[in-house]
């Protein structure tokens, strides 16, 4: 029998790309996917394009929230899929057969993961992340940096407890984590699985978001081993940029 997936999209005021973001999950050809709808209370008229597609979602909620860890909360209370894929608005499904690939790469996995592409506002490709998902992964791959995206994780909605509100900026890292921790078997599709769209809450806030990483990353790793692991974070980003800039030049 196939997995049943709880595919779950939050959105506040972003009609430019919540329609983008639907059609990737409501066009899959997996045929046992739960798709939950989260708005903040949107007055921009993101609420009039979800109701165009209202039929074909399994939950939507418009009512405020507390900020988008709140309302990824709001969705997981709502989840009845044997996995959970958090697909925010702006970012997608990698391609039509994404879903069914990635459960065709093994069987009954405790979370399934891939890689990442990122795109710009104006939806150009700007390529993989810097931070590859990694062959193997386990709840300590964090310690040198988000090596995957939450977008790109598939976990099995028995080990995705709720989001710590405690965190504004990176709930989503010691989510995972916390998720990975109680893993027994965790699966590299090797492919492309999410586009994201860069600029989050977590770029815009970024100096708040690398604070609250630290301190999630100290709670898991120790805070010695922490510092340690991020001078090793910073010599690899200096060395990213030189090469980036070189292959610019």
């Amino acid at each position: 029998m196939q997995p049943k997936l709880s595919v779950i999209t939050i959105v506040y005021n972003n009609v430019k790309d919540i329609e983008r973001t639907m059609l990737s999950v409501l066009n899959q050809t997996y045929p046992n996917i739960e798709y939950i709808l989260i708005d903040g209370a949107s007055t921009d008229g993101t609420k009039d394009t979800i109701y165009n597609y209202k039929s074909r979602l399994a939950q939507f909620i418009s009512e405020p929230d507390k900020g988008i860890y709140d309302a990824m909360n709001k969705g997981l209370a709502l989840a009845t899929g044997d996995y959970v894929l958090f697909m925010n608005s702006g970012d997608e499904i990698y391609a039509p057969v994404t879903v069914a690939e990635v459960f065709e790469s093994a069987s009954a996995a405790d979370i399934y993961y891939g890689e990442t592409e990122m795109y710009d506002e104006n939806w150009h490709s700007l390529g993989q992340r810097r931070h590859r998902a990694p062959e193997t992964f386990s709840w300590r791959s964090f310690r040198y940096g988000m090596c995957i995206s939450h977008q790109a994780i598939y976990v099995k909605r028995s080990l995705a407890g709720p989001f710590d509100l405690q965190y504004k900026y990176s709930a989503d890292i010691d989510w995972i984590i916390r998720a990975a921790k109680n893993a027994s078997s965790i699966v590299n599709t090797h492919s492309y699985v999410a586009k994201y769209l860069v600029g989050g809450i977590s770029k815009k806030k970024h100096m708040a978001s690398l604070k609250e990483r630290f301190k999630i990353f100290t709670k898991y790793y120790g805070f010695v081993p922490n510092v340690i692991n991020h001078l090793f974070i910073a010599v690899s980003l200096g060395q990213y940029y030189i090469r980036h800039r070189r292959t610019n030049d």
